[in-house]
């Protein structure tokens, strides 16, 4: 099962937690995020990866001139899109793109798998009218038991002690976990991620 850590604000944190065995990286390019980066940061902490890390830049609801601007500077691999961007806003880029959904009793999450049907996946994540993502709040996993062909990225509320649980649960492709293994905000408690790596390959 592959594993994304979101949110890194430090270059040596990100390659310690690379070293680890994760597959991808978060980068959080949005303002109103405590783990926001700026494109120097963001290089910073690219530059620190060691091979076969997807790197992966996070943007809510960013004007596309924005965008452009960061992947000029910045070598990601993929897109996550976690406002309320449409699928041609998200396809404008030829990359691939994943799609995060914030998931509640009245999200139709098969209906989204079709109109994102180009998305490399679906993340989904808890659903808070305040935020977008990075909360530490979980949902009911059970909604996130549904068939689609896009694979299934499962977030919201995951930590060393959750996270087996919910995998036995849902058996999605991925996680994808941000503050559930944080010592502060926007840092990585390697011990956490180790610990969490763990729960995840038992």
């Amino acid at each position: 099962m592959k594993i994304k850590i979101c949110g890194f604000t430090n270059a040596q944190n990100a390659n310690q937690a690379a070293m680890l065995g994760i597959d991808a990286i978060g980068l959080v390019f949005y303002d109103q995020s405590p783990r926001n980066v700026g494109v120097e940061t963001a290089l910073q902490i690219v530059n620190a990866l060691p091979p076969f890390i997807n790197r992966v830049g996070l943007f809510v609801n960013a004007d596309s001139s924005f965008i452009d601007e960061v992947l000029c500077e910045v070598p990601l691999d993929t897109l996550q899109f976690h406002g309320d961007e449409s699928a041609a806003e998200c396809r404008q880029y030829a990359m691939p793109f994943i799609k995060a959904l914030r998931v509640n009793q009245e999200t139709n999450i098969i209906k989204m798998a079709e109109e994102y049907h180009q998305a490399s996946g679906l993340l989904l994540d808890a659903f808070n009218k305040d935020t977008y993502g990075g909360t530490g709040e979980s949902f009911d996993w059970s909604l996130a038991k549904v068939d689609i062909e896009l694979p299934i990225i499962l977030a919201g509320g995951l930590n060393p002690n959750t996270v087996a649980d919910a995998v036995s649960q849902v058996n999605p492709y991925a996680v994808d976990v941000s503050s559930g293994v944080e010592s502060e905000l926007g840092i990585k408690d390697i011990d956490k991620i180790r610990k969490f790596i763990q729960r995840v390959n038992a």
